[in-house]
């Protein structure tokens, strides 16, 4: 569904990205790991489109990234970021909403389906409690439960989250992981998602890339991929600090 060849990528001198492979196919759950800086966010830029890349490719059920539409391109790939910014008030319901532009008619604007789809969302994602308030006025934690509910609205085939647990509670955390996996298993979503919490992200994922320097050093199982040497040679820790990890359940 989703192949990288020799994607590069760099920002003035530095290069951040060196030649990374990845397929992701269709269905497929799958975490991206690595330290600060390894180059996942940007790998995740490089997916949708946003930033220009150095060399390689993207391609997307054969086709290369960049011969998409943004329109067409936004009803196939979901984007859940770190943060988003709110200049303006919005209302939490407001916020789901934005994610069925992709598929509202441009001249007759949300249709009846559009605004089922924003109430299946926010049931689902479980914020029914935040509606009618300002998005502005909300935890980050709360917020990142929104970002997700505006992506879940979307229908994508195709969901990126970016650090999606970052500012959860460990209630949040199991349940959006718990979310996760249904939207995968049970609608058939292909989830990509950059993680940090090694325990979390090998209980959760069937599959898990490590990212480091630029490229991807293992792919595979979290038993395949975090054995102990290769966390303390890629986050350069010692054995006190290795965290338990608890395979996935596939």
């Amino acid at each position: 569904m989703l192949e990288l060849r020799g994607v590069r990528l760099a920002y003035g001198a530095r290069e951040v990205l060196r030649g990374v492979d990845l397929r992701v196919e269709e269905r497929e759950r799958l975490a991206l790991l690595g330290p600060n800086g390894a180059g996942k966010s940007t790998l995740l830029r490089c997916i949708t489109g946003i930033a220009e890349r150095r060399g390689g490719t993207v391609s997307l059920d054969g086709t290369p990234i960049e011969e998409f539409t943004r329109e067409t391109l936004a009803r196939r790939i979901g984007v859940v970021p770190q943060q988003a910014l709110l200049p303006f008030a919005v209302r939490v319901e407001e916020l789901v909403a934005l994610g069925r532009i992709p598929h509202e008619d441009p001249l007759l604007g949300p249709r009846d389906a559009d605004r089922a789809a924003v109430a299946r969302a926010i049931e689902r994602v479980g914020i029914a409690h935040l509606v009618g308030r300002d998005a502005r006025e909300l935890s980050l934690g709360e917020r990142q439960l929104v970002l997700i509910a505006m992506a879940v609205a979307q229908s994508p085939l195709f969901l990126i989250l970016d650090e999606p647990t970052v500012h959860l509670d460990l209630r949040h955390q199991v349940e959006t992981m718990a979310l996760l996996r249904d939207l995968n298993e049970r609608d058939g979503i292909t989830i990509l998602a950059v993680m940090h919490d090694l325990a979390l992200a090998a209980h959760a994922f069937p599959r898990v890339v490590l990212l480091h320097n630029g490229v991807v050093v293992a792919d595979g199982s979290p038993a395949e991929v975090l054995t102990p040497d290769r966390i303390r040679s890629v986050y350069e820790v010692s054995g006190t600090y290795l965290p338990a990890i608890a395979p996935a359940r596939s």
